[in-house]
């Protein structure tokens, strides 16, 4: 009886040595994001997607398509691009918006649109445009706030952004109850950047603090030349009896700031 505990315990272990049909080599780290079976050829494959697409694609997408590694489809575009720049083709491929998409290049501008605007006049108004720098720049931001920066009333030029898809809502404001608007990827998308951190700093564009105060001050009438004391006032010079009184009669300073007066 006693030696039956130790059959046990060698047949025991015998089962625990024996491989089983579940154990699987341990996977290489080198092929976590690699697909077990690539779809088809990388670069084609890329462009045939791009070609189709109606929106920047971001690689990680991309790869999920194609079935090659995130990182052999980012160099796969990289190259695209490079090779499309190189032959000087009528297209680019850029990342734009976080995402790849195939564009005319600019030096063609002038040929696209006369095909995709036929004689239709499809540009924003120089009012869009304005009011669509104040959102960019601003945003979140009202519509009353906008109407105040720009100092008119901008209800129908935002419904037009928003009908083009240029700018979409961003909530509301949490103190008034107003609806925000931001910009969107499209608005990205057209003007050719990645994010908001590649818009131009406005400091360039905007005059001195010095010369914004003077013409503040001008504005409100506050730079008037200062009245002069009576002290200060050289004494009028004797006139003839026979002269008549004229416009530019004085100390020699013209009324109107030097404007004569006809």
């Amino acid at each position: 009886m006693s030696e039956q505990p130790e059959a046990v315990e060698e047949i025991v272990e015998d089962v625990a040595e024996q491989p089983t049909e579940t154990d699987e080599p341990a996977p290489d780290s080198d092929d976590v994001d690699t697909l077990a079976v690539a779809v088809a050829e990388l670069r084609p494959a890329l462009e045939a997607i791009l070609m189709v697409s109606d929106e920047p694609l971001d690689k990680v997408r991309l790869a999920s398509v194609v079935g090659h590694p995130v990182a052999d489809v980012e160099a796969a575009l990289e190259g695209l691009a490079a090779e499309y720049a190189e032959q000087g083709r009528g297209f680019d491929l850029r990342s734009v918006a976080g995402g790849w998409r195939f564009y005319s290049r600019p030096e063609f501008a002038a040929v696209v649109e006369s095909f995709v605007l036929d004689g239709q006049q499809a540009r924003l108004t120089q009012a869009a445009l304005e009011t669509l720098s104040v959102v960019a720049y601003k945003q979140p931001v009202s519509r009353a706030r906008v109407s105040a920066i720009r100092g008119v009333n901008v209800d129908g030029v935002m419904r037009t952004l928003l009908t083009r898809g240029l700018v979409e809502e961003a909530g509301q404001d949490e103190q008034s109850g107003a609806n925000l608007y931001r910009t969107t990827s499209y608005f990205l998308e057209r003007i050719g950047i990645t994010s908001l951190e590649e818009l131009p700093e406005l400091a360039p564009y905007l005059p001195d603090m010095d010369d914004l105060e003077d013409e503040l001050a001008s504005v409100a009438g506050l730079d008037a030349p200062a009245e002069p004391t009576v002290d200060a006032m050289p004494e009028p010079a004797a006139e003839p009896a026979h002269a008549h009184a004229s416009p530019h009669s004085g100390s020699g300073t013209e009324p109107d700031g030097g404007t004569e007066i006809a």
